[in-house]
């Protein structure tokens, strides 16, 4: 777990709101990082399949592990609203544009604004794995990052780049979280509360 101490800003349907603001009442936050660069119209047409693919059942799910989800990308918040509203989505879908959120977690690639590293490889070892391109001009890549509330702290868990993006539902997300699914059977044993007997338990 990493403390997370920058003051990071983002834009939404309720104007500028911090990082803790993305949690809601959740303990938890998960950050689905959307490829959509500023100059862009529209997001990336893979990141735009997968969004599509969000109900608000799963959600939903997510939510009753006391976990929030939000989507992120670089583009303003303008070009997001608009695209947004041409796909019919409704998801929670924020502009981090001006702020280092990005860059800081590895899905902005600029050697001008900071050191090339993507999927925990720098620059050598990404060369070493056929991947030198990244560190020609700007990219933006695909990720998710995993965040953990404590009181009035909160820290980065995890993240996952690439091929480690490429799953669906419910329980494939909760798993990258600190406190995972939540059930009786996972240990450590008392890391998270006991859920709500509503609440479906999986084996």
């Amino acid at each position: 777990m990493v403390l997370v101490d920058k003051p990071y800003r983002f834009t939404g349907p309720d104007g500028e709101v911090g990082l803790a603001d993305l949690f809601g009442a959740s303990r938890q936050l998960i950050v689905q990082h959307v490829m959509f660069d500023p100059e862009w119209d529209e997001a990336c047409q893979s990141c735009s399949a997968a969004i599509d693919e969000f109900s608000p059942e799963l959600l939903a799910h997510v939510a009753a592990r006391d976990t929030s989800f939000a989507f992120v990308a670089r583009a303003p918040y303008e070009k997001i609203a608009a695209y947004s509203e041409q796909r019919g989505w409704t998801v929670p879908f924020y502009s981090s544009f001006g702020s280092e959120f990005n860059y800081d977690f590895g899905v902005s690639i600029d050697s001008s604004v900071t050191t090339i590293v993507f999927n925990y490889r720098d620059l050598p070892e990404l060369e070493a794995a056929g991947q030198g391109r990244l560190a020609a001009g700007s990219s933006e890549q695909p990720g998710l990052s995993c965040f953990l509330r404590d009181e009035d702290e909160i820290y980065h868990t995890y993240s996952t780049y690439a091929r480690g993006t490429d799953f669906g539902g419910a329980y494939g997300f909760l798993d990258l979280t600190a406190l995972g699914r939540q059930e009786e059977w996972e240990e450590p044993k008392g890391r998270a509360p006991t859920l709500n007997a509503n609440v479906p338990q999986f084996d």
